[in-house]
């Protein structure tokens, strides 16, 4: 599944990109983080719990919305109507692989929204800013049963690729994302795209689940360095 003649950033096949994830980063909020992934640059920020909107309802499990935005860098080269369609997509795709993450159970009668801003769009979009969301859910204190990890790989003449660039994209015969709560060993998103061999496919998906707990590690040292940080100031 890998090759011996490497990446043009000096990458093995099955390594991240170079990261860091912070927290606190938008006053405002209750949560936030800042993901970067080399040239992939994601910004979120959590809003509330508060009262639902009437039109939604009586509910005794609360509400996750989740809003994706792509700031004018990275929407370069697409048209109004294409960028509307990707942010909406991408909206979808954060809202379904958060909301089994929330105890939405605990909070009744209340939503909690989710902002994701694409500040600079260079591969695996989509994989990041449900890391980065992810930390700034926890970093409100809302009650999580786990925090979701996300990764993405494509396949590009026969190799595997682990968190792509958008240049490696580019050239992808196939994809796979998969977010995952590793304390609960549990997929809450998988978007397969392609064709893939079943072994193959197998394979892909246990690289991804192990990435996902690699990278959880580095969530969980933001959050307790936020937490150390705070304690400090007071």
């Amino acid at each position: 599944m890998t090759s011996t003649s490497g990446r043009l950033d000096g990458r093995g096949f099955e390594e991240f990109r170079p990261f860091f994830i912070n927290t606190n980063v938008i006053s405002q909020a209750r949560g936030s983080a800042y993901a970067e992934f080399s040239n992939t640059k994601i910004m979120a920020g959590v809003y509330g719990p508060r009262q639902s909107e009437r039109k939604f309802g009586f509910s005794e499990r609360g509400r996750l919305h989740c809003d994706v935005r792509l700031a004018a860098f990275a929407a370069q080269g697409l048209t109004k109507q294409q960028q509307v369609t990707h942010e909406r997509n991408l909206s979808e795709a954060l809202q379904n692989a958060l909301s089994a993450s929330v105890q939405l159970q605990k909070i009744p009668k209340s939503s909690v929204d989710v902002f994701v801003m694409v500040l600079e769009s260079g591969g695996a979009d989509l994989a990041v800013a449900i890391t980065a969301a992810s930390v700034a859910l926890a970093d409100t204190g809302i009650e999580l049963f786990d925090i979701v990890p996300a990764c993405q790989v494509i396949k590009r003449g026969g190799v595997i690729y682990l968190d792509p660039t958008a240049a490696e994209e580019e050239g992808k015969e196939a994809s796979l994302l998969l977010a995952y709560m590793p304390s609960l060993s549990e997929v809450t998103q998988l978007d397969i795209q392609g064709c893939w061999g079943d072994s193959e496919l197998k394979e892909t998906i246990e690289l991804c689940m192990g990435a996902c707990v690699q990278l959880k590690t580095s969530m969980q040292d933001a959050l307790i360095l936020s937490v150390e940080n705070t304690k400090s100031e007071v």
